[in-house]
C-alpha cells in the first residue's frame, strides 16, 4: 500500500504509459456532509495498488494522472467515486467507461453489483465481508487491503468483455451518451432544485409556505456544508417544514443567522416554478401510457434491453406531459422510439 509522497511518485512513473486505468475508492460518509476519502485503488493491465490518501497530504501528482486528458477511467457505478475525488480535486475525469451502465445496456440485471457482474463474467466469487468496514481505521489489516484491491482487479477484464459485447450489438455509442451526464460538474455541486427535491414534503406546501421552506432548505444546506455535517443533523425535514409553516420558531441566534443569509443570497433563493407533487394520471394519459409502454416493451425485446433502461414509469409520465428533459426526447432512445412508432402506424 502506498503511504508516502515518494512512494506515490515512484508508482505514478510505473503507470505513466497506461492511459486506461481501473479505479475504485473507499470513503466514509456517516457523520459528514462530504465523503471522507480514505483509499484510492488503481489497476492497470500489469498490477493493482492501493493509495492511502489519509497518509499523503499533497495528492496533486495523483490528480495530474487521474485527470489527464488522455486518461480513461474504468469504474463500476462511478458517480460516488467521482464525487469523493471531486471534493478534493475539484476536477472531473475526461473519459469514462462505467461497467454497471454498460451491463444495463446488455440486459444484465439492473443496478448489478460489481461482485455479481464479476462472478458472471469471470467466474470469480468475491468476498463481501468488509462491505461496512470503517475505512478510516489505521493500520489497515492485510485481508482488508486485499479486499479493497479485489474491487479493481477484475474491472479491466470486465471492461474488455462488456466493450466487445457493446461493439457487436452496436451499442457502444449508447454508452457514451449514458455516461456523459456523469462528467458534468453540475452533478457534484447541489443546486436549489436538487436540494428542494431532497426535502421530503416540501412540494406539498402552498406557495407562501413553500417559498420560506426553500430558503430554509438552502440555508440548512449551507450550514451542513460549512460544518461538514449531514443536512438532517442540522435540521430534520419535519422541523424544517414546521418552521416554514410557523408551527415552530427558530432560536433568536438562528433567526438572525437565517435573516442575514437570506439578505445576502436573495437573488439565488428562488425557483422559476412552484414545486408541486405529481398529479394523478387522467384516463386519457393512462391510455397513452399503456400504448407507449407496449412500444417500449417491443423495443426492449428487439434490442435485448430491460424496458426500464429505455424509460422508467416516472420518465414515461414526464414524456406524456411534454417534459423535454424526459429521456425519450433525445439520443438513442428517441431514435429507437420514433422508429418503432412509425412502424406501428
Amino acid at each position: 500500500m502506498i503511504q508516502t509522497r515518494p512512494q506515490l511518485e515512484r508508482y505514478l512513473k510505473t503507470i505513466n504509459g497506461d492511459s486506461r486505468i481501473a479505479i475504485d475508492t473507499e470513503f466514509k460518509r456517516v457523520n459528514t456532509y462530504y465523503p471522507k476519502l480514505c483509499l484510492v485503488q488503481i489497476a492497470t493491465s500489469h498490477f493493482a495498488e492501493c493509495i492511502d490518501v489519509l497518509s499523503i497530504k499533497d495528492l496533486e501528482p495523483l490528480f495530474e494522472k487521474l485527470y489527464h486528458n488522455k486518461t480513461e477511467w474504468v469504474v463500476h457505478s462511478a458517480r460516488q467515486d467521482i464525487e469523493a475525488l471531486y471534493h478534493l480535486s475539484k476536477r472531473i475525469p475526461s473519459s469514462l467507461f462505467d461497467t454497471q451502465i454498460a451491463a444495463s445496456l446488455l440486459n444484465y440485471p439492473l443496478q448489478i453489483s460489481y461482485q455479481a457482474l464479476t462472478e458472471i463474467l469471470q467466474g470469480v466469487q468475491l468476498d463481501k465481508s468488509f462491505t461496512r468496514f470503517d475505512w478510516t481505521t489505521r493500520p489497515l489489516p492485510a485481508n482488508v487491503v486485499e479486499y479493497a484491491l479485489d474491487d479493481v482487479r477484475y474491472l479491466l477484464p470486465n471492461f474488455k468483455k462488456l466493450k466487445h459485447e457493446l461493439i457487436i450489438s452496436k451499442k457502444i455509442q449508447w454508452l457514451d451518451e449514458e455516461t456523459r451526464f456523469l462528467l458534468d460538474y453540475k452533478l457534484y455541486n447541489p443546486n436549489i432544485e436538487q436540494i428542494c427535491y431532497k426535502t421530503k414534503g416540501l412540494s406539498r406546501l402552498g406557495k407562501k409556505f413553500q417559498d420560506r421552506a426553500i430558503k430554509l432548505a438552502v440555508w440548512r444546506e449551507y450550514n451542513a456544508q460549512q460544518k461538514n455535517k449531514p443536512r438532517k443533523w442540522i435540521m430534520s425535514d419535519n422541523k424544517l417544514l414546521d418552521y416554514a409553516c410557523g408551527k415552530n420558531k427558530l432560536s433568536t441566534h438562528s433567526q438572525k443567522h437565517y435573516d442575514d443569509f437570506v439578505k445576502e443570497s436573495s437573488e439565488t433563493l428562488s425557483l422559476p416554478e412552484l414545486l408541486t407533487p405529481q398529479k394523478p394520471l387522467t384516463s386519457s394519459e393512462k391510455n397513452k401510457k399503456n400504448e407507449l409502454q407496449r412500444i417500449i416493451n417491443n423495443i426492449a425485446e428487439a434490442y435485448n434491453l430491460p424496458p426500464e433502461v429505455i424509460s422508467t414509469s416516472k420518465s414515461l409520465i414526464r414524456f406524456i406531459r411534454g417534459d423535454l428533459s424526459a429521456p425519450l426526447y433525445s439520443g438513442w432512445r428517441a431514435k429507437l422510439f420514433n422508429k418503432e412508432e412509425l412502424n406501428a402506424k
